[in-house]
Formats: C-alpha cells, sequence, structure tokens
C-alpha cells in the first residue's frame, strides 16, 4: 500500500500485478498514512487523514480485503483529536490499538480500534511523534518514535 505524496488518493499493488493500482481517498480530507490492520492485510486497513480522523475497514469473516475493489467498507474511529494529526497506528493484540500523532499526542482503545482515549504519558514531552509499533516476538515490546530521537517505550498499565 503506498500514499500520493499529496494524500489525494492511495494505491495498491499485490505481487503478480504488473503495476500498481490507484484509489480515491473517498473524503474531502487528505490522507496522512495507512497500513494493515495488526499487520497483515488479511486484517483490513487503517487510514489516517488530516484533521486527526481515523477510518478503519476490517476484514469480514476472516476475508482478506481485496485490494482492487474500488470502494473500501472504512468506518471512522470514534477518536477526538482537538484536530491534532494522527501520524501512525498499531495494534499490541485483537483489542488493544495504539494511534500516535502530532505535539506527542497519544490514543488508546480497548474495543480494536472502535473507540479511542486520550493517553496523557507523552503530555509534558514537546514534539511529534511519528510511529508506534509493538514486537509480538518479543515479548509484545511496545515503541514509540518522535521528534529530535525521542524514543518512549510501552511498559503497560500501571497498578
Amino acid at each position: 500500500i503506498a500514499v500520493s505524496s499529496r494524500g489525494n488518493f492511495f494505491l495498491t499493488w499485490e505481487p503478480g500485478q504488473d503495476f500498481w493500482i490507484p484509489h480515491n481517498r473517498g473524503t474531502s480530507r487528505r490522507i496522512q498514512n495507512m497500513g494493515f490492520v495488526r499487520g497483515e492485510i488479511k486484517n483490513g486497513l487503517w487510514m489516517t487523514l488530516n484533521g486527526g480522523k481515523l477510518l478503519v475497514s476490517v476484514a469480514k469473516d476472516g476475508e482478506a480485503i481485496d485490494l482492487q475493489s474500488e470502494e473500501f467498507p472504512f468506518e471512522e474511529a470514534n477518536i477526538k483529536t482537538g484536530g491534532y494529526g494522527i501520524t501512525d497506528v498499531a495494534w499490541r493484540d485483537d483489542d488493544e490499538v495504539w494511534a500516535v500523532g502530532g505535539s506527542n499526542t497519544m490514543y488508546v482503545s480497548k474495543d480494536n480500534g472502535k473507540n479511542f482515549q486520550f493517553d496523557k504519558s507523552a503530555n509534558d514531552i514537546p514534539g511529534n511523534l511519528y510511529n508506534v509499533k509493538f514486537f509480538p516476538d518479543y515479548g509484545n515490546a511496545g515503541w514509540a518514535l518522535g521528534s529530535s530521537g525521542l524514543l518512549l517505550q510501552y511498559v503497560g498499565e500501571k497498578a
């Protein structure tokens, strides 16, 4: 999956295809980033839009998303960002989802990305967060990468 440089459309490609297939974004807001639900296309796609919107298209009944389809069944997640852009999204497990963005904002969902709550862990750190990743092969360790070399480690729930 790839996003055009201005966020006007996105492209998909699968092994064996001769060329990338362009797709309209389906909204007036420009695309900021896209990725796969739980890191795999078989689980669906997510898309972040300017202004802090997050759309998720979850695969139904174990069927992989058809990348050649003209339209994708995206649903808007309930996330209140106050207009701060979301730059990356990552699934920690089947239910817990993290989203990061501008001004070091972090949001967490405990219902597979349907509803998000603000997480104040990085509130007092200036800058932006650009990526969030979890590594199941390493005890589900999680990291968020931000501006000026900022690296945050996921430590889990505090007692």
